[in-house]
């Protein structure tokens, strides 16, 4: 067997590197658990009944807690499917053709039957080099993973693993359940800390404990709060992390809103249409992240007007048609609520040739 050589080396030194966040962040939550269920409730509690509603509840919220940030951290990013990866012979052609008009005819043809409408600053089909293949809408190549991310929201070393559609729910849970943890904390902790402050508390170990589980509870909660708060902006806007530093573009143009079908729909699109999941980490995103319904449906000259699998009656009373390329059936049905419909039509006025304002 061939000896690793140093670029191996370094490698395998990354990998361990990347887990130090997520060792800081487990340690410092089991040192919580033993300042507030040990030194906390059983030792400085002298209310059984507040001991016992304090254990309950502190205990929900822990396992909610570490339910979804384990799930964020090993649920594995979702890739293209292989009908976005390009053949052999296509390869072989794109390797021919130089950089240019050519160029993007071989992607053009390659593309001509996938579910993609965005395009590159410039125009283009976008092209993963690295990866060879046809990015999805909404598909980004991360550095740090080496590949590319269905609906990538951004790389996070908090818990090492990209943020992307098949754990885009766990990570907003787990800020979620975070911050419920460090207010209910921060909260039940505040009398004792004052008490500490005002010499009420006598002079243990317990003290110390209980004085930095606030400060850090305190803590934790601001930085928490305006980064849940900013993520859940993005759900009911339908945008990525990504996609609100750099809008998407589309054939007609750079669109900002183009994903965008209204606050319900969006928020049904991440979290599914079943609501007794909503508060659990476990799946349940509708799609396969490689098509998204857009709010703007523009028609592609160089797409067939009924593709092959779409049924050509579903039209809308005013003649619009769907999107010209496929999308997956758990997507598409967003597009067909007869509700949004309706609101079209009683907004005539915003429909145009060739687009079909949702919602």
């Amino acid at each position: 067997m061939a000896p690793s050589g140093p670029g191996s080396v370094r490698r395998r030194c990354r990998r361990v590197l990347y887990w130090i966040p997520v060792v800081f962040i487990s340690l410092l939550l089991g040192w919580s658990y033993y300042a507030y269920a040990i030194q906390l409730c059983i030792v400085s509690m002298e209310n059984v009944g507040e001991q016992v509603v304090c254990l309950i509840a502190y205990h929900l919220l822990f396992a909610m807690f570490v339910w979804s940030y384990w799930k964020t951290i090993f649920t594995l990013p979702m890739n293209p499917s292989k009908e976005f990866h390009l053949s052999y012979a296509e390869k072989e052609l794109l390797e021919r053709e130089p950089r240019g008009e050519a160029h993007q005819e071989v992607l053009r043809r390659a593309a001509k039957d996938l579910p993609i409408y965005t395009r590159t600053m410039s125009g283009a089909i976008r092209y993963c080099d690295r990866c060879q293949l046809i990015k999805p809408d909404r598909c980004h190549h991360c550095s740090v993973c080496d590949k590319c991310i269905l609906k990538m929201d951004h790389h996070c070393p908090w818990v090492n693993n990209c943020v992307g559609f098949s754990n885009y729910k766990f990570f907003l849970l787990f800020l979620a359940y975070s911050l419920l943890y460090c207010l209910f904390i921060a909260a039940t902790d505040l009398q004792y800390f004052i008490k500490f402050w005002t010499n009420g508390l006598p002079d243990t170990q317990a003290k110390f404990h209980i004085m930095f589980l606030f400060f850090a509870a305190a803590m934790f909660s601001v930085s928490l709060s305006s980064l849940f708060g900013y993520h859940c902006w993005l759900v009911s806007k339908n945008k990525s992390t990504l996609e609100a530093f750099r809008s998407p573009v589309f054939r007609h143009g750079t669109d900002k809103n183009g994903f965008s079908l209204g606050f319900s729909k969006n928020m049904r699109q991440v979290f599914g249409d079943e609501k007794k999941y909503w508060l659990l980490p476990v799946f349940s995103s509708l799609g396969d992240g490689c098509s998204f319904p857009t709010c703007l449906v523009n028609q592609d000259p160089e797409q067939p007007s009924t593709p092959a699998g779409m049924n050509s009656t579903l039209k809308t009373p005013e003649n619009h048609q769907f999107p010209a390329k496929p999308l997956r059936e758990s997507q598409s049905h967003l597009l067909m609520d007869s509700q949004s419909w309706t609101e079209n039509t009683a907004n005539p006025g915003k429909g145009k040739a060739g687009k079909g304002v949702l919602v």
